[in-house]
């Protein structure tokens, strides 16, 4: 069922209890705990994948879900309705994988007021402690370990370094960039990182961040990515300067699409996570919390792992035949 909501939001009540005993057709209970999963967007694969997550997980414990999302990653407003929406709904619990993570603490201030048990997932709100508990990768070691990769690789050749980054503030773009910086050795502002441009994730702005960095050092000899559309759109703008085979591209999400870009040599690396599971928890938290009133709290890691079909020594990776096997979107 969808409703138009005012602030132009689209909520989707999804019916995914079990029905009673009596029959009924796949009538809802109207007696059944509510929970609620509010992503950035609903086209990107990454949340795509995280709300068949929840939507398996609230099947499982006879839970409905209601679910909604921004028009746009960034887009706060729509997070706000999405939140006082589900609260009027009855929520006893709301999953937010939030676009501001300052400027939406106190709509979830006010739902936690109300009794709402609030869990981040994937990118923690700023303090992170304005929600109840974290279900995420920890996105300073996914980017320590491509750090870690890349220097291996590099096996001693001086590195000139340019890193496409997410955009100022969002704390998921800033712990993979310091990540991949300790894993590789070097600190902010080592001469070796000759370029430094944001691509908020985008694949066209990744290539336009990489045709800006070859102009600025021609010399570019490996290729940090926040995300694998990143990386592509880096690898677009390396083929077409003809630096394609030459230069090593290490990137972070672990999609399909990304894990494939890995298996056909386009991305050297890359650290996968597992949104599903991130919402699978996260309902299972919410369930747990109605029946017993336990809350969680803290930050549970979700894990992640090295992809790559060509290992170094001292890295712990699997091939992309595991990479996809385990992927998303």
């Amino acid at each position: 069922m969808n409703a138009k909501l005012p602030a132009g939001i689209l909520v989707t009540v999804l019916l995914v209890a079990g029905c009673g005993g009596g029959g009924g057709g796949g009538t809802q209970s109207a007696s059944a705990t509510k929970v609620g999963l509010i992503t950035k967007t609903e086209t990107n694969p990454f949340f795509v994948k995280m709300k068949e997550g929840a939507q398996k997980a609230a099947q499982a414990g006879g839970l409905e879900l209601m679910s909604a999302a921004g028009k746009f990653d960034g887009d706060n407003a729509s997070q706000i309705t999405a939140i006082e929406n589900m609260v009027a709904a009855g929520v006893k619990g709301i999953l937010i994988t939030p676009s501001d993570t300052k400027a939406i603490v106190p709509a979830i201030k006010k739902a936690r007021d109300a009794g709402v048990l609030v869990i981040a997932l994937d990118t923690p709100t700023e303090p992170q402690d304005a929600t109840d508990a974290l279900f995420a990768t920890d996105n300073f070691k996914a980017g320590e370990l491509i750090g870690q990769y890349a220097k291996a690789a590099m096996a001693g050749e001086p590195a000139k370094i340019a890193t496409l980054d997410l955009a100022p503030g969002i704390t998921v773009g800033q712990l993979r960039h310091d990540g991949f910086l300790k894993g590789f050795g070097v600190q902010e502002g080592d001469p070796s990182i000759v370029c430094s441009q944001d691509t908020r994730g985008d694949q066209a702005k990744g290539q336009t961040a990489m045709e800006n960095c070859l102009q600025k050092a021609p010399d570019i000899n490996l290729v940090y990515t926040i995300n694998e559309p990143a990386a592509l759109g880096a690898h677009t703008a390396l083929k077409a300067k003809g630096r394609d085979k030459d230069v090593l591209v290490v990137s972070v999400d672990g999609g399909c699409t990304g894990t494939k870009a890995v298996q056909s040599g386009q991305i050297a690396a890359t650290s996968q996570q597992y949104p599903l599971k991130m919402a699978e928890e996260g309902v299972k938290a919410v369930a747990t919390f109605a029946k017993s009133g336990q809350k969680a709290s803290g930050y549970t890691d979700t894990g992640v792992t090295l992809i790559t079909d060509k290992a170094v020594t001292g890295v712990d990776a699997e091939d992309t035949a595991f990479g996809l096997a385990n992927c998303w979107g």
